[in-house]
């Protein structure tokens, strides 16, 4: 063998090492694999008032839970008025992580909740709930 054959021969794996070297990265490829938990964006599961719902006219207690947490700092409730003005209700202290509440005295009247929710992942999504006051 000449010099340079015994170099190139010498860089060469033995006979089955490149074998193991694949085996061995097969647990990492697998993981690329595995399904994980997407950063889902804030999507409204369920709200009180519920959308279409009647409410009797008072206090009137709003909860909007999502399917993930919401950052409540960065996230807004705006309640709009039969009059079609808006105010942005405080989030109250109760919210948790995945939950928005606020509350409001209201007079009847066709209202309307649009929700703006800051989700985990970093994106905005928003909506609109419509309920009516009713008279007592």
């Amino acid at each position: 063998m000449t010099h340079r054959n015994q170099r190139l021969f010498a860089a060469r794996p033995e006979h089955g090492q490149g074998r193991r070297r694949v085996l061995s990265l097969l647990p990492a490829l697998a993981l690329l694999l595995v399904p994980w938990p997407a950063r889902a964006h804030a999507v409204l599961e369920q709200s009180t008032p519920a959308a279409g719902g009647r409410v009797p006219a008072g206090a009137v207690a709003f909860r909007l839970q999502y399917n993930s947490r919401v950052d409540a700092g960065r996230s807004r409730l705006t309640l709009v008025k039969p009059d079609k003005t808006g105010t942005v209700l405080p989030i109250g202290k109760d919210s948790t992580a995945n939950v928005l509440t606020a509350a409001a005295t209201l007079p009847p009247g066709s209202y309307v909740l649009r929700w703006q929710a800051l989700a985990v992942d970093g994106h905005i999504t928003h909506g609109e709930v419509p309920f009516t006051v009713q008279a007592d």
